[in-house]
């Protein structure tokens, strides 16, 4: 994932190695059809190099007109096969229309990659995109000849076999959550809205793992997705396959056999570990011994279980043993997967390495005092509740663990396709909830009252029963998200707050001041986990007397982004870098070939060469603790820590218009747009444009807390109060 790759013999497809001091320099790298030309200018035209930094038959590889503007491209360029502006470009990189005209719609991405349009010429779709999983394209200029109408309906309903075969023999492996919802309603409407079962769906994290691993030709393997989908990996799915495609279980992420068919402790694999395979009448594990559920099978009168096959009784059937397993308890289980190293020894993510060093750890509270009790972020007990709940009788009554276990994520999906509904599943396809017009109204009755007789639907919703039914479906999942947002927002409260402010100066001469930022809880860092791409940060806006701005910082560009180095807009040119940002986001930082190092989005070194691959690295990193190629700069908040952001506006930029009004907002998100940007040409699932996705992602900074002071003289304030309203931005 992020060693040096192995040195290749010269191709006249590869770029000048010799110039290319930036990243992703000269011709569009990962770009089969780019020009066989090498960059002619020694510089390599830039990481990001905007419109007119690279001759048409080069360009850098990211390079074009504006991520989320829609801006329009110099109208002298071609697009696409000739180069122009780089391996993406088009009008309006994530807003405009069309794109390459060679190249259909990306692996993952629906009918055009770049806003849903139609395909290129030659490209009909994509490889990956709906029908025809691994079928690839005919050449340009092919036309592949379309099957008689029986010979389709044959195929059609082989496939329809074969696939219902797949999951009939997953099922007898590994029971879908769905299975379990039969007797643990309580559980699964915890888990099915969780950033567990979330894990696979996730179109970013697809194209995400999906990017990495092309740009390494598949050597990192499944290494990434192994902890989005055990089953799926266990049931030997490709790494890289659109979600339609894959079977209904391996959709559920961290499903329930995740954790409950896991018998042994196992350390800090990152992950590799197996789940036992068994039907539903096979032993589960949990923190709990036997002895309930063999009380409740013993009195088949009330209950009517099954709990073997082929013993002639009637009953639901259910798994025939509950084994305690104390371990599953234990902030070790957690470890297996929340502490991420890859075959390099590069530390990716270290939750678990950070909590084992935490005053919590200390304590003895574990991971899951303060991720399953009765409040998200602080050990605050653990509820009461049945285990089961079987028909209209509940078992007896014992500590209830909440799996909803919240965090920064948030779904962007389609509201039919998350939370998981089995209502929803028997339904539609995903394909056909995709097609199902939520923001329009469908299956209301102020749409329904007010449709034209005449008007056209997808086959799936023609009927406005079907359409009633599907809002109904979709309103259970949006009240079961707004849970959960409720929860996203506890959480990350209960994980970060404001300090003091600090006034040093605030007169005629100039404003100076510092706002503190704390991480309260004892448990790990903030943010943890994937925190290279965690975005957290403050938003500080000064205006006067008349509300005009004299100072901000933490704002975001036209993107979205923040004022970075990754924004695209600041490494053009077009905005300033922030000079006082205060940002929580660890960094990744590579070894250039000169020597020297440079920020990436990815964690991974691009290679010059035409055939880079992951291998272990040949010296030991045991001395510095890192591979020496790459590391990761962490920039959070260490467990009861605390951090200054100092902030100056100097006398030419006040008005004159005192007293000065201070805004501090503390900021929290989930992914950066730039990383949207980075992953976008391989596609999104369920036919999602860059820009929708990039949208939705922007969506989820929510702001925690918020507070307006007057700055005068030399003071100190302390900015901790309540929460603001309900954090949406």
């Amino acid at each position: 994932m992020t060693g040096r790759t192995a040195p290749a013999a010269k191709s006249p497809t590869a770029p000048d190695s010799g110039g290319g001091a930036s990243l992703l320099a000269g011709p569009s790298l990962l770009d089969k059809s780019a020009a066989t030309k090498p960059h002619p200018d020694s510089s390599g035209g830039g990481l990001l190099a905007g419109p007119g930094a690279a001759p048409a038959a080069s360009g850098s590889l990211l390079a074009g007109p504006g991520l989320l503007d829609g801006a329009k491209p110099d109208a002298a360029k071609p697009q696409g096969g000739d180069g122009g502006g780089g391996l993406l470009a088009g009008p309006g990189l994530l807003g405009g229309s069309g794109g390459a005209p060679q190249g259909g719609g990306g692996l993952l991405a629906g009918p055009g990659l770049l806003d849903g349009g139609a395909p290129g010429a030659n490209g009909a779709g994509s490889p990956l995109a709906g029908p025809g999983l691994l079928a690839a394209p005919p050449p340009p200029g092919v036309a592949r000849a379309p099957l008689e109408p029986a010979h389709q309906a044959a195929k059609d309903e082989e496939e329809t076999a074969a696939r219902a075969h797949a999951e009939v023999l997953a099922a007898s492996q590994y029971p879908s959550a769905t299975v379990c919802k039969q007797c643990h309603p309580l559980q699964y409407q915890e888990w099915a809205v969780s950033p567990h079962s979330y894990a696979q769906l996730s179109p970013a994290f697809n194209a995400m793992q999906a990017t990495i691993n092309r740009g390494q030709n598949g050597t990192l393997g499944d290494f990434c997705i192994r902890c989005h989908t055990p089953v799926g990996m266990a049931l030997g799915e490709p790494t890289f396959a659109a979600n339609q495609t894959r079977n209904p279980i391996a959709l559920e992420g961290i499903t329930c056999v995740v954790c409950h068919r896991v018998d042994r402790r196992r350390g800090t694999i990152s992950a590799r570990f197996p789940v036992k395979a068994g039907d539903i009448f096979a032993p589960i594990y949990g923190p709990h011994g036997p002895e309930e559920l063999e009380r409740v099978l013993a009195d088949s009168e009330t209950y009517h279980l099954l709990s073997s096959p082929g013993s002639g009784k009637i009953g639901a059937p259910v798994h025939g043993q509950a084994i305690e397993f104390v371990e599953i308890s234990q902030p070790a289980f957690c470890g297996m997967c929340h502490d991420v190293n890859d075959m390099t020894s590069f530390r990716l993510e270290s939750a678990y390495s950070e909590y084992k060093n935490s005053p919590a750890a200390g304590r003895g509270v574990s991971c899951q005092d303060c991720h399953m009790g009765k409040v998200q972020g602080i050990p605050s007990g653990y509820a009461q509740a049945p285990s089961a709940i079987i028909g209209t009788l509940p078992t007896m009554a014992r500590k209830h663990a909440n799996h909803m276990m919240a965090g920064p994520d948030h779904s962007i999906v389609h509201p039919g396709l998350f939370p998981h509904n089995p209502d929803a599943q028997k339904m539609a396809t995903l394909a056909q909830w995709t097609s199902f017009d939520v923001g329009a109204g469908w299956g209301t009755d102020a749409f329904e009252n007010s449709v034209a007789p005449d008007a056209k639907f997808p086959p799936r919703w023609n009927y406005a029963g079907d359409r009633y039914n599907a809002r109904t479906v979709i309103e259970q999942n949006l009240a079961l998200t707004k849970e959960y947002e409720a929860k996203r927002l506890e959480v990350l409260r209960n994980g970060y707050q404001l300090g003091e402010l600090r006034v040093a100066r605030a007169d005629d001469h100039g404003l100076a001041f510092d706002v503190e930022v704390r991480n309260v809880t004892d448990g790990h860092g903030t943010p943890t986990g994937f925190d290279a791409e965690r975005v957290t940060f403050l938003q500080v806006i000064v205006t006067d007397q008349a509300g005009q701005v004299v100072f901000q910082s933490g704002d975001l560009d036209p993107n979205g982004d923040l004022r970075d180095l990754h924004s695209i807009y600041v490494t053009r040119g077009q905005v300033a870098l922030d000079p006082y940002l205060f940002s929580l986001q660890s960094k990744f930082v590579d070894r250039t070939l000169r020597g020297g190092e440079q920020e990436q989005i990815l964690p991974t070194n691009f290679s010059l060469d035409p055939l880079p691959f992951v291998r272990p690295p040949v010296q030991s990193a045991l001395v510095f603790g890192t591979p020496p190629a790459v590391r990761k700069q962490k920039r959070n908040i260490e467990p009861l820590g605390h951090r200054f952001a100092h902030y100056e506006v100097d006398a030419d930029k006040l008005t004159g218009k005192g007293p000065y009004r201070l805004n501090v907002k503390l900021i929290a998100g989930a992914l950066p747009i730039n990383l949207i940007y980075t992953i976008q040409y391989v596609g999104f699932d369920y036919g999602m444009s860059p820009l929708e996705v990039a949208r939705r992602m922007r969506g989820l900074q929510s702001v925690l807390w918020e507070r307006d002071v007057t700055l005068s003289g030399t003071t100190r304030v302390d900015l901790r109060l309540q929460p603001s309203g309900d954090g949406e931005r």
